[in-house]
C-alpha cells in the first residue's frame, strides 16, 4: 500500500485521528490538556514505547495517546516503533496526523531529527502492512496519508519520502516471502525483479537454464535436478554517478520452496518453507530502494533461484557436484541445499574482486536454536567489515549476534571422495555452514554471512513484526550501503 507523508507545522483541519506522544514523565505532570488523563490511567496506559490508547476527541478528530517511554530517551528507533503502532491502531481512519517528532528531546541535533523523520515514515508504512493478496474479504489498513507535525524544511521532507520508500521495500520483501511457493516460482520471482529493475533504472541480467549451464553453476543445477520448475540466476547492478566509492556485493539465497529433496523434511518442517527465499527477497527489495538512497558505492546483487524438490532425477545423497570455482562437493544431505546455490553465487561474486561481500540466507535451524527468532547469526572474515554490518544492524534495529568461524571445525567438512562435503557433525551446524561458504569466497575479500533463519519469519504480531515474512535484512542492508566504506582486506 502507499501512504503519502507531508510535513506540517500544525494538524490539518481534515484529519480523522491525531497521534500525540506521551512519555512516562508526562504521566506524572498531566500537562497536555488534549488528553483525558483519568481515562488513560484508568485503562492502564503506562506510556510504554508503542503503546497506543484512543482517548476521545479534540475539536477536530479522534485523539490517540502514543507511548514513547522516558522523555530523555526518545530516539529515531523509538519514533519508528511508535509510528508503526500508531498506524496500526488507526487502521480504520484514512487521514491522520502525528506529533511524534515533537517528542524528541529539545537538544536533538538536526541530523538526528532527519533520521527520526525517516524512521517515522518507515515505521508507519511497515506498521500498515498486511498480506491480503489471497483473502476474499481482507481486513485492510485504511491509512492513506500522514501529516507529520514538525520542522526542519527540505531535509526532513526528503527523509520522510526516503523512509516511505524503505518501508515499501520491506513490504516488497514480505510479499515475496508470504506468496506460496507453488505460485512464486523462480521464473516468476525473476520476472518481479526484472520489472522492479526497469522501474528503478537498475541494470539487470537474468540467466535462464541454458545460461546457468554455460556459467557452470553446479550447485544451483544440482539442487534444481529434482524440480519441474526451471532455475534462474539474477544479477542486479546499481552504478552511482561519477566515481564509485567502492564496490559492495549482496548475495541472497533464493530457494522458492524447500521440501528437502530426497532428504525430505517432515510435514511440519515444510509448513513455512516458502520462506526459504527470504534472503533473496531481502536483497531484491533492498536493491529497489538503492536508487532513492543514492549511495556513493557501486552495489551488485547476485540471486540464485530454484526450489528443492524430489523429482525422478533429484540429486542423491552421495552425489558429487562441481561448483563454479571448480571445487567439488559431496552431497550427503540434500536438505543442506542453500549453501550449494550460495557457493556458485559467492564464486561469481569473488571473480569481480569487490571491496566486500555480504550474503543473507535462511540457512540453518542451528542458528534458530542458538539465537531464537529475533537475532540473525553473523559470521565474517574481516573485523572492520563486520563492525560496519553490526553498526547497520543497530541503526536499523534488526538484531544480530556475531558468531565464530572456528578453523578447528573445518575438518568436519572433509570428504573422502571430493574436496569437501556439504554437512558437518550434529553440533555447531550454523558454524560449519559458514565454514563451507567461506570455501567459495576469494582470498582476502572481506565477507560477512548472515544466517537469518530465525528473524525472517514470525508466527506472532509484535511491534513492527507481522505474522509471516518479516522482511528482515532490508533496512540493515540499506543502512550498510548508505554508510559503506571499503574495509582493509584480509582477516
Amino acid at each position: 500500500m502507499t501512504i503519502d507523508f507531508t510535513l506540517v507545522r500544525k494538524a490539518p483541519a481534515r484529519i480523522e485521528l491525531h497521534g500525540i506522544p506521551v512519555s512516562t514523565d508526562q504521566l506524572d505532570d498531566e500537562a497536555d490538556d488534549r488528553l483525558d488523563w483519568a481515562m488513560l490511567k484508568g485503562r492502564g496506559f503506562e506510556a510504554r514505547v508503542g503503546q497506543v490508547q484512543i482517548v476521545g476527541h479534540d475539536d477536530k478528530a479522534l485523539v490517540a495517546a502514543v507511548g514513547v517511554g522516558a522523555a530523555g530517551e526518545v530516539s529515531p528507533l523509538v519514533i519508528r516503533s511508535a509510528a508503526a503502532a500508531l498506524v496500526r491502531a488507526a487502521r480504520r481512519q484514512k487521514n491522520i496526523a502525528s506529533s511524534l517528532l515533537t517528542a524528541l528531546p529539545d537538544d536533538t541535533d538536526a541530523a538526528t531529527v532527519v533520521r527520526a523523520a525517516q524512521a517515522h515514515a518507515e515505521g508507519a508504512v511497515i506498521g500498515a502492512y498486511k498480506y491480503n493478496d489471497l483473502k476474499t474479504d481482507p481486513a485492510k489498513n485504511s491509512v492513506a496519508s500522514v501529516a507529520v507535525i514538525g520542522t526542519g524544511g527540505a531535509k526532513v521532507k526528503d527523509a520522510l519520502l526516503l523512509g516511505a520508500t524503505i518501508g515499501a521495500a520491506v513490504g516488497m520483501a514480505r510479499d515475496l516471502v508470504n506468496e506460496p511457493g507453488g505460485s512464486l516460482t523462480p521464473v516468476k520471482m525473476a520476472g518481479i525483479a526484472s520489472r522492479m529493475a526497469k522501474r528503478e533504472k537498475l541494470k539487470i541480467n537474468v540467466m535462464d537454464l541454458a545460461a546457468i549451464r554455460k556459467a557452470k553453476f553446479g550447485g544451483l543445477l544440482g539442487v534444481n535436478r529434482g524440480s519441474t520448475q526451471q532455475p534462474r540466476f539474477v544479477e542486479l547492478t546499481y552504478q552511482p554517478k561519477g566515481r564509485a566509492n567502492g564496490h559492495l556485493v549482496l548475495v541472497g539465497k533464493g530457494i522458492t520452496f524447500d521440501a528437502g529433496g530426497l532428504s525430505i523434511k517432515s510435514g511440519t518442517g515444510m509448513m513455512t518453507m516458502k520462506c526459504d527465499m527470504a534472503g533473496a527477497a531481502a536483497v531484491i527489495a533492498a536493491m529497489s530502494a538503492v536508487p532513492s538512497l543514492a549511495p556513493k558505492a557501486k552495489v551488485t546483487a547476485y540471486v540464485p533461484m530454484t526450489d528443492n524438490m524430489l523429482g525422478g532425477d533429484a540429486t542423491r545423497p552421495g552425489d558429487v557436484l562441481t561448483i563454479r570455482n571448480g571445487k567439488t562437493v559431496e552431497v550427503l544431505n540434500t536438505d543442506a541445499e542453500g549453501r550449494l546455490v550460495l557457493a556458485d553465487a559467492l564464486s561469481l561474486a569473488s571473480e569481480t574482486k569487490p571491496d566486500a561481500i555480504i550474503d543473507l540466507a535462511t540457512l540453518t535451524g542451528a542458528a534458530v536454536a542458538a539465537l531464537g527468532q529475533q537475532y540473525a547469526a553473523l559470521m565474517d572474515t574481516n573485523d572492520e567489515f563486520a563492525q560496519q554490518v553490526a553498526a547497520a544492524a543497530e541503526r536499523s534495529d534488526e538484531k544480530l549476534w556475531r558468531m565464530p568461524l572456528p578453523s578447528e571445525y573445518r575438518s568436519q567438512l572433509d570428504s573422502s571422495v571430493a574436496d569437501l562435503k556439504n554437512i558437518g557433525t550434529s553440533y555447531g551446524g550454523s558454524l560449519t555452514a559458514g565454514l563451507f561458504l567461506k570455501e567459495f569466497v576469494g582470498e582476502d575479500i572481506p565477507w560477512a554471512h548472515l544466517d537469518i533463519a530465525g528473524p525472517a519469519w514470525t508466527d506472532v504480531d509484535s511491534g513492527m513484526r507481522t505474522k509471516g515474512g518479516t522482511g528482515y535484512g532490508v533496512r540493515l542492508l540499506l543502512e550498510l550501503i548508505a554508510a559503506f566504506e571499503p574495509p582493509a582486506s584480509g582477516d
